[in-house]
């Protein structure tokens, strides 16, 4: 695509933050001493690395740029020792001192990372680490606190983490995670900003010593508070049932993405080892760590077109400390921090915006990139269905950045040609409005299992006498009216029911008219905040109707067992007959109240009643003030026309 032809971008990291990373600790060329920094039995000795933090003149605050001069020889050495070890010796001596991460596996696979020299290997091994030392930190956290923060910085900022670890050491780890002002290496990484040539390995090696004398200290300390740790379970992602949109990748599918990786103008060159690996991660079945690397590149890409778009180039970069990065938030919102309407959602289209807060944002959705940073997802859990999808919405945008002739090619092959269609036809799975479709379409299946409950076959004129009671009718009435009121919303080829009073309620195709009804397309994207308000409240009532459904159901089962057993007294068997008479056969609008109506200890079956007349009561004349607006509207309009 035209809109991103340009001048090869050589960077995404300001001149500032590159300098820090990529220069500042290399600017010492002493060398330090291995033996000073860790024992001959693995311990880290603390004081050597404390000592290298710099502070301001008023020891008010951290001296990042000095610090990180400092650290360079430091970290220089702990690389060097660890290139110096072989696999075995690396596991006997720093293993047992991972193991109060969540992930303790990860550490030797990032060793095999280290030594295979590999930058992009690298630099996924100091992402998948900086997540896991987030959640472990987490974990210690909760030792003294009772809600761990959000955000990272505000983690390693905490008092509880000082108290433990002691104060100069979470200002190590300041330097080199948690502060913009830094190294800043998690968030550098996440969201797409270096490119795998931009982070020295030594960072890599001083993250794995980190964690090991993070470790040390805090047996120390739970052997003094004689304290347990105990790490929270891993989030177990949502509706990814409903994501599963894409047929699996296959082989041709990865030739066509291998082909158009190297002439997409999605992706930066300097980012494209990132996508090869990701590609062989895939290959080899390691699904979590394609998916890493799949996001932190669909921002980078993103980003550009962001900026190319908004014409704001500079915001391709890093921010520098004093301003906000450049993020999926901000790249998928509807308008810029200036007010003005963000355009990358126009160029990419709703369908694309869908798939992307579906997966991203929606707090129904998986969230993959916010958990998967976090450390919240057991890696080695992780589905391949998920990453496929990723994968297979990548090739469709990828191939929205070739050139027409080149498209026209890929086109002809009918999985990519599927593909392309099913991306195209993507609606929100996630978006509140889907899950309320969800949840309408869940409560009519349970209400249309009353047809199928047993009903007792010494039906009594008593309860032939109860179906004649004046306000059962009138909510039969209503029932009636507000159903043929509904078909009349409904597309004239779906208006299949000509005379509702002509059919016995229990064979009223409800279930067609629902279903047709959540099937109508609803625009999702950008919803207003009332909207959102208003799905709020219906959600509740269908949760509220479905709960009810399920205890009639339940009691319904439960007297009949007792019917047939003639284990009811008089007045049970009469509200077991009012309960069928006036509930199993017709499918009625609940509100919350009815759920402790129809509880089986309360068992108010007359008062659910009133309820019900009174709700429908209301829905019908809210359809008849509807009506009489529409036609008052339409007057108003034909007069103007006047």
């Amino acid at each position: 695509m035209e809109v991103l032809i340009g001048a090869p971008i050589t960077t995404c990291l300001s001149p500032s933050v590159y300098d820090i990373i990529c220069n500042l600790g290399f600017e010492l060329r002493e060398n330090c001493d291995i033996n000073s920094i860790v024992t001959q039995n693995g311990e880290v000795c603390w004081k050597t690395v404390t000592d290298c933090v710099s502070y301001t003149e008023s020891d008010q605050g951290l001296d990042y740029w000095g610090s990180v001069r400092l650290l360079g020889p430091v970290c220089e050495a702990v690389h060097s020792h660890f290139l110096s070890l072989t696999k075995g010796q690396f596991e006997i001596q720093y293993a047992p001192w991972f193991q109060w991460t969540s992930l303790p596996q990860l550490f030797p696979e990032i060793f095999d990372a280290l030594k295979s020299l590999q930058s992009p290997a690298i630099s996924l091994s100091l992402m998948k680490l900086t997540s896991c030392l987030e959640r472990a930190l987490g974990d210690v956290f909760l030792l003294l606190g009772k809600e761990c923060p959000f955000l990272l910085r505000d983690l390693l900022a905490s008092e509880e983490l000082a108290q433990i670890f002691g104060q100069s050491v979470m200002n190590v780890l300041k330097v080199f995670i948690g502060s913009p002002c830094g190294l800043n290496l998690r968030n550098v990484l996440w969201h797409g900003f270096a490119s795998p040539e931009e982070i020295p390995p030594k960072y890599c090696s001083m993250m794995i010593l980190l964690t090991v004398g993070l470790g040390q200290l805090l047996k120390s300390y739970l052997q003094n508070t004689k304290l347990t740790l105990t790490h929270r379970s891993f989030v177990t992602l949502k509706n990814l049932e409903d994501l599963v949109i894409f047929p699996d990748v296959t082989y041709e599918v990865l030739s066509v993405l291998e082909e158009v990786m190297t002439k997409s103008a999605f992706i930066l060159k300097i980012m494209l080892p990132y996508w090869e690996v990701a590609l062989i991660k895939f290959r080899s079945q390691r699904f979590a760590d394609c998916a890493i690397l799949l996001l932190a590149q669909l921002e980078t890409g993103l980003r550009n077109v962001f900026a190319t778009l908004n014409r704001c180039p500079a915001r391709l970069l890093t921010a520098e400390s004093t301003a906000l990065y450049t993020t999926f938030d901000e790249i998928l919102a509807k308008h810029l921090n200036d007010g003005r309407i963000n355009q990358l959602p126009l160029f990419l289209g709703e369908p694309a915006m869908e798939f992307l807060w579906d997966f991203l944002n929606h707090q129904e959705g998986p969230r993959l990139r916010d958990h998967l940073s976090h450390g919240e997802i057991n890696l080695q859990e992780f589905s391949k269905e998920t990453t496929n999808q990723l994968l297979a919405f990548s090739v469709v945008l990828l191939l929205r950045f070739v050139d027409e002739g080149l498209l026209s090619v890929f086109k002809e092959k009918a999985a990519v040609e599927l593909l392309i269609n099913l991306a195209e036809g993507y609606s929100s799975r996630c978006h509140p409005v889907s899950q309320l479709k969800k949840q309408v379409l869940s409560c009519e299946e349970s209400i249309r299992v009353w047809a199928l409950l047993p009903f007792p076959e010494e039906l009594t004129q008593e309860a032939v006498r109860l179906e004649d009671n004046s306000e059962t009718n009138a909510c039969r009435f209503l029932i009636t009216k507000i159903m043929d009121e509904l078909y009349h919303h409904m597309p004239e080829n779906h208006c299949v029911l000509k005379d509702l009073d002509s059919l016995p309620t229990e064979t009223w195709p409800s279930s067609q008219l629902l279903c047709e009804l959540c099937s109508t397309p609803v625009p999702t994207l950008f919803c207003p905040r009332i909207v959102l308000e208003v799905l709020v409240v219906l959600r509740s009532i269908s949760k509220q109707c479905h709960h009810v459904s399920n205890q009639v159901t339940a009691a319904s089962e439960l007297r009949h067992m007792q019917w047939v057993e003639r284990t009811l007294r008089s007045r049970q068997r009469l509200n077991y007959l009012r309960m069928l008479s006036r509930f199993v056969k017709s499918i009625l609008q609940y509100t919350e109240n009815l759920v402790a109506y129809t509880s089986y200890e309360k068992n108010k079956w007359n008062e659910t009643i009133h309820l019900t007349h009174t709700a429908l009561l209301k829905i019908w004349t809210f359809s008849e003030k509807k009506q009489m607006l529409i036609h008052l509207a339409k007057k108003s309009t034909s007069k103007g026309l006047l």
